[in-house]
């Protein structure tokens, strides 16, 4: 009897791996997402300067060929952090690994949406406010306002929804980068280092760092591209890197969290549309006040919302990479 149940204790603690390490150095955790991030740049320039393609014709066969570097740079950030973390080699171990589930789903997509929306409070009530001045316009003129609005709103829909599949930019701002991102930065390098024994709120923060080094080049890109001075270059550069730094947190806070992708994935989707927050307008204070109270409650339900209880049935057997299980 006693035997029994010391062979099943067993059992129990080689499935279980202790959360915050997996056998994988520190040191091979940051040297493997160092090597991403630069892996990630540097084969974007690779048809160029290594395989001496000629220069596209076109921004769209530019960003075609961009696209297509991007996609194999996150295949093979994928086979090479499977080779490195301590994950044995079927599907749905693989999966979670990098976060890459079909449970919970509509938590996943719905609640992060809502929350992140939070912080664009001022940005709907700006446009709001846009809408009233075109709403009363109409009036002025005597015309049926709700009739001419919504065929307007429905021309645009449909101009959208038709010029989206050929629109190069749609592509790569919703589409290609967000995802090709999250899995690299988020669902490669997350597990990683959370495995490499760093703590939670280490990884939360130190993760960003190589997303915002990944857009070092873009000072190559203002100066060369745009004929920016350089002083300007570094300074839009370095605006693009705080900004980076501070959703790659929240990105990979939210990764951590819900052990989902698809969640900072919307994230990064609606964050691309929406641009940077709108804090203040000149012609109404209203919308500095709806930031705020956006703000506010968006770090108020920041935990609640993000609960691993909400994305997760199992809060046990938990691999390394799975730091939601102790962070409840």
């Amino acid at each position: 009897m006693g035997t029994a149940i010391s062979v099943e204790r067993q059992e129990v603690e080689q499935e279980q791996v202790v959360v915050g390490g997996g056998g994988l150095s520190a040191t091979a955790a940051v040297m493997g997402c160092a090597a991403m991030a630069v892996f990630y740049v540097a084969i974007l320039y690779a048809p160029t300067l290594i395989l001496r393609l000629p220069p596209p014709d076109s921004y769209k066969s530019f960003m075609i060929r961009r696209f297509i570097c991007a996609a194999i740079s996150s295949l093979v950030s994928i086979f090479a952090s499977a080779l490195i973390l301590p994950l044995r080699w079927h599907a749905p171990d693989v999966s979670s690994a990098f976060g890459i589930r079909f449970d919970h789903l509509w938590q996943a997509l719905i609640l992060p949406l809502s929350l992140t929306s939070l912080m664009y409070a001022g940005s709907f009530v700006q446009k709001c406010l846009h809408l009233l001045d075109s709403w009363e316009q109409h009036r002025n003129y005597g015309r049926n306002v709700t009739i001419e609005w919504i065929s307007k709103v429905q021309d645009k829909c449909i101009d959208l929804m038709l010029t989206m599949p050929s629109n190069i930019s749609v592509w790569r701002n919703y589409i290609v980068a967000p995802i090709t991102e999250e899995l690299v930065f988020r669902a490669c390098m997350v597990p990683l280092l959370l495995c490499g024994g760093f703590s939670t709120y280490t990884v939360v923060f130190l993760g960003p760092i190589f997303f915002s080094l990944a857009h070092l080049n873009h000072i190559l890109e203002y100066y060369f591209q745009k004929n920016r001075s350089l002083v300007k270059a570094s300074m839009a550069a370095g605006f693009q890197l705080g900004y980076t730094v501070i959703f790659g947190s929240y990105a990979s806070f939210l990764f951590v969290r819900t052990g989902h992708l698809i969640a900072p994935l919307v994230a990064h989707i609606f964050c691309n549309y929406m641009g940077l927050p709108t804090t203040f307008s000149r012609r109404a204070g209203v919308v500095s006040l709806a930031f705020i109270a956006g703000s506010l409650v968006f770090f108020w339900l920041l935990f609640p919302l993000t609960s691993p209880h909400l994305y997760n049935d199992r809060m046990h057997s938990c691999k390394c990479w799975h730091r939601y299980c102790t962070w409840s």
